[in-house]
């Protein structure tokens, strides 16, 4: 992640350790993505052996690993602190 935004120059990171609430919000995340893959496993398999649910939601979770990085820092950003994207500020360096 770039420390400066590349078109206006926002620094993102607020304070030393600032993204360490967004450890929270990607954990939040991937119990969501978790649960919700565990209920369609239970009633779309018709409630397989336990193996079947570590072997599908465990790749699952880590092929989502970039993707929950990149949504829990915006997410945190944008709720935390109130940055939000605005165009008119747009500037060139």
């Amino acid at each position: 992640m770039y420390e400066h935004c590349p078109n206006c120059g926002l620094r993102y990171e607020i304070e030393p350790g600032y993204f360490w609430g967004a450890m929270f919000v990607s954990y939040a995340l991937s119990g969501a993505v978790a649960l919700v893959a565990g209920f369609l496993i239970f009633y779309g398999l018709n409630d397989p052996d336990g193996w079947t649910y570590v072997l599908i939601i465990c790749p699952l979770l880590v092929l989502i690993t970039p993707m929950n990085f990149r949504l829990s820092r915006i997410l945190w950003l944008h709720y935390v602190s109130g940055i939000s994207y605005d165009p008119e500020k747009r500037t060139e360096f």
